[in-house]
C-alpha cells in the first residue's frame, strides 16, 4: 500500500497525537522531534533553519485521507492566525504545493481577492503583505524526524490523570469526514 507522512508541530504534541489516531486513513501517528531547513510563515518570510521542535509524524492512506482534511483538522484545533509555534512540515517534494495551495487559503480567509487588469484573480499573500491575515504557520521542508521512545508515544492514553486543554471525546464525535 503507497503511504505519504506530513508532519505538524504546535500545541500540545500529544493531544495532537490522540486527535489524529483515529482519523479515517491515517495508519500510524508518532511523537518526536524534527528538523527542517528553508522554513518560512506568511508573516515572516526570510527562511530559517529549525532544530528539535516537537512535533507528530503522521503515515496516511492519500487514497483514504486528502493532505488538506488533515491540515484542516489541525486548524480546527490550533489557530494558525494567533499560535506562534504552529507548524508544516513535508519530507516530499510532491506536497509543497499543496501544502503552500492550502496555507495561502487560510492567509486570506475572508478577504476579497486582489484582480489583476487582465482579470486574473490573484491570491497570493506574497503579492501585498498588507492585505494578508497574519497567518503564523511555519511552513518547510523536513530534514529529520526522531521519534519519541516508546514510553512516551500515547502518553496521555498511559496517563489519563492528566487533563486534556482539548476535550477530545467531543471533538472526535464532532469529526465528520
Amino acid at each position: 500500500m503507497y503511504t505519504k507522512k506530513i508532519y505538524f508541530s504546535g500545541g500540545n504534541v500529544n493531544e495532537l497525537q490522540e486527535i489524529f489516531v483515529d482519523v479515517p486513513g491515517v495508519l500510524k501517528v508518532s511523537v518526536g522531534k524534527l528538523a527542517a531547513r528553508n522554513v518560512h510563515s506568511y508573516v515572516e518570510y526570510e527562511p530559517q533553519d529549525l532544530q528539535d521542535v516537537p512535533s507528530i509524524e503522521i503515515e496516511f492512506n492519500p487514497k483514504r485521507m486528502d493532505l488538506s482534511m488533515l491540515m484542516d483538522v489541525l486548524f480546527n484545533v490550533l489557530n494558525p492566525y494567533a499560535d506562534k509555534n504552529l507548524g508544516v512540515y513535508y519530507s516530499s517534494g510532491e506536497d509543497e504545493p499543496q501544502v503552500e495551495l492550502h496555507l495561502n487559503f487560510i492567509a486570506n480567509r475572508g478577504r476579497e481577492p486582489v484582480v489583476s487588469k487582465a482579470c486574473l484573480t490573484i491570491n497570493d499573500p506574497n503579492s501585498n503583505p498588507r492585505r494578508a491575515r497574519k497567518c503564523f504557520v511555519k511552513v518547510g521542508r523536513l530534514t529529520s524526524f526522531v521519534a519519541a521512545p516508546d514510553a512516551e508515544q500515547f502518553f496521555l492514553r498511559k496517563h489519563p490523570e492528566i487533563k486534556s486543554d482539548i476535550d477530545l471525546t467531543k471533538l472526535k464525535t464532532s469529526l465528520r469526514f
